[in-house]
């Protein structure tokens, strides 16, 4: 392995369930010697899939981190989950990774989630390059695929290679950066290869495609512009660069083609992550904040010898201590390092330092700014949190999750095991920020919430079998939220002795609706208090209580989106107002302003695809209409019709036992949330009365 970090690969493998992620992984590990035998996945055998529930389902739920070696490169790769419940996984992945390869089917193209993990990449302005893998499967179309890539996605897709196919069998590829035909060797697992003149009958064809390519990339090269202008011959190391150039811009994304499972295609693709995807020298400097000074920024820059900063993206919950993944994004990471938390303002230790290789730990004593490791010792720290240097107290952009959708109440079976189920969900949701634990205030009941029905089944499995916790599990229920259609106003008054101390405060204030915008927070808080006088910490006090009142809405007690407020009034007493009275001023403060706004429950809106062949087609558009659903669009892929709806959530508990059932289990679904939308009247009156 090497330090140069010109040389270093932070990438991660992302796609729709099923597409091949973990497989494409598995024989990166085997072509670049990290591992001797090539794991499968319906055998339960893979290296990144290491989890009982993983091996089981055949898919993967956990994010998993390894390093190797490629022609004097080192690759940090991290295999994520392609099913939507597990989306977390990919969203704190994205956010430390410099670069992402894109795996497709290439007989479904583009799907759901393929959508979903661009536009998390999108969100972290991450170059990609894209592999349209199963090219063996019977209705892969390499073209169709490409052109959906074009359609649907944010960048222009650039084809560099062609795929080889004689009487229907996947052979290989032509590479249209050297203009050669590529036949890799089934017999000896694809590890050996022939390179051959371009087939005859598709010679036109890849000429024809060279052309279009070199179009494409001369804007990102003046030598390429030039001689492409000029009819004359482009090399090899020009074309790379340019290629090169425009990846690193997002304004392009290289398409490469094969099928892991056959062993075609997969060292190709290594060799274009190292020649087009950036090292963390090339990614821009990362943005912190001041933490004594919030309104300054600080560009933080990858250097070993600068000041350390790391963001924590990942946490593990394990006996006897957690352990913490990291990205160093300055500075060298030493053992027996002392750091400073700047959100808790704590210190944190860290004790030793490893680098994965799936659940395996190999030790190290140092690492450096642009690597990715993980650490124990630290005892505070979550998912989001900045470790830096106590000098240079600096605060990274955190990672935002998206909201939970549908919960269960959770009970242990015996009563002297409460207290280890509340220790376990802890550990569950410390380490997983799409589970959130609450208690029902009306019926006492703990409520486990998460992604989708997957997502907390997992997490039962978890408590029974990995914790020793036997739980008793209710029915899924739709997780609703609150928000305000007009503009209120409410004053709240405290003004109390509380152990004979005097607490005063008075707080009025302005709610109305804020449009949702992804990627950034659901709420704001503005300041127009005019006074001149209230303390500072008197402020943070008001916003601390309105938050907490945003927890639970004014119709049935769920949380509040989408809303401003802003605070327009104060009263203050020199030596009787308190943190307290001004954090309880602006709870009932909020309340009495939501009322006066127009309060509505939200439900959430899943946005489903379901692929059936016409036989079914009538039978499922008609299951889907009995469930309310909007259809969108019901367009042809291939022989298969996609439909793709909106539907409530409250509406497809169980569907995919019912769709199985309606095309005899050969009709898919995903689906995958979308957004919130209103009750209906008469929903309304049953769930809030």
């Amino acid at each position: 392995m090497t330090l140069d970090l010109t040389t270093v690969r932070n990438i991660g493998i992302a796609a729709h369930i099923d597409a091949g992620k973990t497989t494409t992984t598995e024989r990166v590990l085997y072509y670049t010697g990290r591992t001797y035998r090539m794991g499968e996945v319906d055998d339960g055998t893979t290296t990144t899939d290491f989890d009982e529930q993983e091996q089981k389902r055949g898919i993967t739920i956990y994010s998993a981190a390894v390093s190797c070696p490629w022609n004097g490169y080192t690759i940090n790769l991290i295999d994520t989950p392609g099913h939507v419940d597990f989306t977390a996984e990919v969203e704190r992945s994205l956010r430390v990774l410099d670069g992402m390869v894109a795996v497709f089917d290439a007989k479904e193209g583009v799907e759901a989630q393929s959508e979903t993990v661009w536009r998390q990449a999108d969100k972290y302005k991450v170059p990609r390059i894209c592999f349209i893998n199963k090219m063996d499967k019977i209705g892969a179309d390499f073209e169709r695929s490409v052109a959906s890539i074009r359609e649907r996605l944010s960048i222009p897709p650039l084809p560099i290679q062609l795929p080889i196919v004689i009487d229907g069998d996947f052979r290989g590829l032509v590479d249209l950066i050297t203009m050669q035909a590529v036949y890799f060797k089934q017999e000896e697992l694809g590890s050996a290869f022939e390179v051959r003149d371009i087939p005859d009958d598709l010679a036109g064809v890849a000429h024809e495609r060279r052309h279009e390519m070199l179009e494409m990339i001369s804007e990102f090269s003046e030598s390429v512009m030039d001689k492409y202008l000029h009819d004359e011959p482009v090399t090899e190391p020009e074309v790379r660069q340019a290629i090169r150039a425009g990846t690193l811009k997002r304004a392009l994304c290289p398409v490469l083609c094969g099928s892991s499972l056959r062993y075609i295609g997969v060292q190709r693709t290594l060799d274009a992550v190292c020649d087009f995807l950036p090292s963390p020298l090339d990614m821009p400097p990362v943005t912190a904040t001041d933490r004594d000074h919030p309104d300054v920024e600080r560009q933080v820059r990858c250097d070993p010898n600068g000041p350390i900063v790391a963001l924590v993206f990942k946490m593990v919950a394990e006996k006897p201590v957690d352990l913490y993944y990291l990205r160093i994004y300055s500075g060298t990471l030493k053992s027996n390092m002392r750091l400073f938390n700047p959100v808790t303002g704590a210190k944190e230790n860290v004790s030793r330092i490893y680098r994965m290789f799936a659940k395996r730990r190999d030790q190290l004593d140092e690492a450096v700014a642009g690597d990715i490791v993980a650490v124990i010792g630290p005892r505070n720290a979550l998912t989001g949190h900045t470790l830096c240097d106590a000098r240079h107290p600096v605060i990274l952009e955190s990672i935002k999750f998206p909201e939970t959708v549908i919960s269960v109440s959770i009970e242990p079976r015996s009563s002297r095991d409460r207290d280890k189920l509340l220790e376990s969900l802890a550990a569950l949701a410390r380490q997983d920020p799409t589970f959130t634990v609450t208690a029902n205030p009306e019926t006492g009941q703990t409520l486990l919430s998460g992604m989708g029905e997957l997502h907390l089944e997992i997490a039962v499995q978890r408590l029974r079998g990995d914790m020793n916790v036997d739980v008793v599990v209710g029915k899924p229920r739709v997780s609703y939220r609150e928000t305000v259609t007009g503009t209120g106003v409410g004053e709240g008054h405290f003004i109390r002795q509380i152990g004979g101390r005097p607490h005063y405060a008075i707080l009025r204030i302005r709610i109305e609706p804020r449009a949702h915008a992804p990627g950034r927070a659901n709420f704001e808080i503005a300041n127009a208090i005019t006074t001149e006088g209230l303390a500072a910490v008197f402020l943070r006090a008001c916003e601390a209580g309105i938050n907490d009142a945003a927890q639970s809405g004014v119709l049935g007690g769920y949380p509040v989106i989408d809303w401003k407020v802003t605070m327009l009034s104060a009263g203050w007493h020199e030596s009787e107002s308190s943190e307290l009275a001004f954090e309880n001023a602006a709870r009932a403060s909020f309340y009495e302003a939501m009322k006066a706004a127009g309060p509505v429950l939200l439900e959430p809106i899943m946005d489903v695809e379901v692929v059936t062949s016409d036989e079914y087609f009538g039978s499922i558009m008609g299951d889907l209409n009995a469930r309310k659903a909007v259809v969108r669009n019901t367009t042809l892929r291939g022989a298969d019709r996609l439909i793709s709806a909106d539907v409530t959530l409250s509406q497809m508990f169980g569907y995919v036992t019912k769709l199985r059932s309606l095309s005899q289990g050969r009709a898919t679904a995903t689906m995958a949330p979308s957004h919130y939308a209103p009750v209906s009247a008469a929903d309304m009156k049953i769930l809030v009365g």
